[in-house]
């Protein structure tokens, strides 16, 4: 991403942003409410276009590039609000990941040729199989929006998995969910990491952006104000001013 920039009618939402992600490398991004993160990952996938600047992925500018491609050339995502189909079953969700991986067209799923049928069977075993890694693949067969809260959040990651990403984008993952199951959280995007993803993470919960991630990127007011490993990040003054010391503050009120 080069110099990217939005507006909203006169609303500056991103100024000039520059930033990479490495290979393989899990990269929060922390900021305060309205800083622009969502905006940020909107724009990687498609959704917002930009005002100006660049989007590149894997030496590709996919700067207007339209949503499904994007998703087919390996970037997935989660969103803020837990967006799964109702009626459909836990492996019937994760399944409806894989459409952008699909060989067979309209007129031949209509009349469930035998190439229909294998793709079906594969994309069942694929889903239960990322299921069982997400650890919930005792609950494929359950109505997906019946499950407690965070194993919701889980069936959403299984389901972008499914398309099989190179870059995996999570939007506040861990929101509402307790320290126990935020750990386990925290385990399975170490997991989604070591398997080869790379993920992009917005997240409010600082312990476990701080356990987790490898780089940190700091967005305040729509404008990066600094970058670097964790450690870094922690003790940087303007980010304590910005951030993490309203943070504190508000910890230490109640």
């Amino acid at each position: 991403m080069e110099k990217v920039s939005k507006n909203f009618s006169g609303l500056t939402a991103l100024q000039e942003v520059t930033f990479g992600i490495e290979e393989r490398a899990i990269k929060a991004l922390i900021g305060p409410n309205g800083a622009g993160k969502t905006t940020l990952l909107q724009i990687i996938s498609g959704i917002l276009r930009v005002s100006s600047g660049q989007v590149w992925y894997k030496e590709k500018e996919i700067t207007w590039t339209p949503p499904h491609k994007i998703c087919f050339l390996g970037v997935a995502r989660t969103f803020q609000l837990i967006r799964l189909f109702p009626n459909m079953s836990v492996l019937e969700n994760v399944m409806t990941g894989r459409h952008t991986r699909g060989r067979t067209g309209v007129l031949s799923a209509g009349l469930r040729l035998p190439m229909v049928l294998k793709e079906e069977k594969k994309a069942r075993e694929e889903a239960q199989s990322i299921l069982e890694f997400m650890g919930i693949g005792e609950k494929a067969h359950w109505e997906a929006t019946s499950l407690p809260y965070a194993q919701q959040r889980m069936v959403e990651i299984a389901r972008a998995l499914a398309s099989k990403p190179s870059l995996l984008m999570l939007d506040e993952p861990a929101e509402g969910m307790k320290a126990q199951e935020m750990e386990l959280l925290a385990e399975k995007i170490m997991k989604i990491r070591e398997s080869g993803v790379t993920v992009l993470l917005i997240e409010h919960h600082m312990g476990m952006v701080m356990d987790i991630s490898d780089q940190i990127l700091v967005l305040n007011y729509g404008q990066v104000i600094a970058e670097g490993p964790p450690k870094a990040i922690q003790d940087d003054p303007r980010v304590i001013e910005a951030y993490l010391g309203k943070k504190d503050s508000h910890a230490s009120d109640k």
